[in-house]
């Protein structure tokens, strides 16, 4: 290899984004479906933003966690689906070396926050069943406050890290990226040099932010399922609490069921196209049913979403 092409290893421009599929035909058909889910989870996340911060009355910790977690899902699907969309529109898989870098910073940080806010929110229901008389006292506007923005600390921290570590590692020219968009994973297999102390890094993140979140939510629910059978009125409170509790589990299950199943897999095959479509479950389909899953079942949120759309009228004003 000459001296040049080694050069060119490390000073590569762009990224081939390959996609979901090369069936031209199926391009327009996965167009409409992603600009779909997009508008669908966008709008749904807004309206979960919009019905907490107009209601006074859900101006407590679990709102102010489930509209924090719809901000984040907004943002974590806008580092993706955007530039998959221009992709298949334009015909054009390429992205530059440093938009690629982005994406992938940015996709590492909303990704990590939504795993944080998901164990945070496990904790919120805990405190809230287990000791209702403290609740208030124990998760208190500036424990609140607290734990978001640590949650904020350590994604920026572990994201900064890992991208800085990743722009050491020298690609290859013409280097393709089974994916739709710029995944670390998926990007260290392509890599032309040594990549040991990303995948050890890759992995410890996964483990800090994927399985003990899920390990200390699982530890939780035990805990809150217990407390909510011990109660000794079987009425609306009990029906209330397994309300709440199911609709954050399904949450955690289509987020953590996915995004594990792809990561733990990732340095044990080769890139795929699999990859990318099982991707597509927690980083597209969850953001969008989560405001549908939180909504169906909850008296508060659906009264709250009836006031914004249906508005005191100036003849009730007087």
């Amino acid at each position: 290899m000459t001296h040049m092409e080694l050069e060119n290893q490390t000073t590569l421009s762009t990224f081939l984004l390959l996609g979901l599929s090369e069936d031209k035909g199926l391009q327009p058909l996965l167009c409409g479906l992603f600009l779909s889910m997009y508008l669908v989870c966008v709008t749904g996340n807004l309206l979960i933003i919009l019905a907490v911060s107009s209601d006074s009355h859900l101006h407590t910790p679990m709102y102010f966690f489930l509209s924090n977690l719809s901000f984040v899902d907004i943002c974590f699907t806008s580092t993706t689906v955007p530039k998959m969309l221009v992709n298949t529109q334009t015909q054009n898989k390429a992205i530059s070396y440093n938009g690629c870098f982005t994406q992938m910073y940015f996709f590492m940080i909303f990704s990590g926050l939504d795993s944080l806010l998901l164990i945070v929110m496990a904790y919120d229901r805990l405190v809230a069943i287990c000791h209702p008389l403290h609740y208030m006292v124990i998760m208190n506007p500036r424990c609140c406050s607290l734990l978001l923005l640590l949650s904020w600390l350590l994604c920026l921290a572990y994201s900064l890290l890992q991208t800085l570590m990743a722009l050491r590692v020298s690609f290859c020219r013409g280097t393709e990226i089974p994916h739709f968009f710029c995944e670390l994973a998926q990007m260290l297999k392509l890599a032309c040099s040594d990549t040991f102390a990303n995948d050890l890094l890759l992995y410890c993140v996964t483990g800090i932010l994927g399985i003990m979140p899920l390990s200390g939510i699982l530890f939780s629910y035990s805990r809150i399922v217990t407390a909510i059978l011990r109660m000794s009125s079987p009425g609306g409170r009990r029906y209330k609490a397994f309300s709440t509790c199911g609709s954050h589990l399904s949450v955690v299950a289509l987020f953590y069921g996915t995004g594990l199943a792809v990561y733990l897999t990732s340095g044990t095959t080769r890139p795929s196209r699999g990859g990318s479509v099982a991707s597509v479950m927690y980083t597209v389909v969850a953001p969008m049913l989560n405001p549908f899953i939180y909504s169906l079942r909850n008296k508060e949120l659906k009264g709250a979403l009836k006031r914004v759309f249906q508005p005191r009228s100036l003849f009730s004003v007087r």
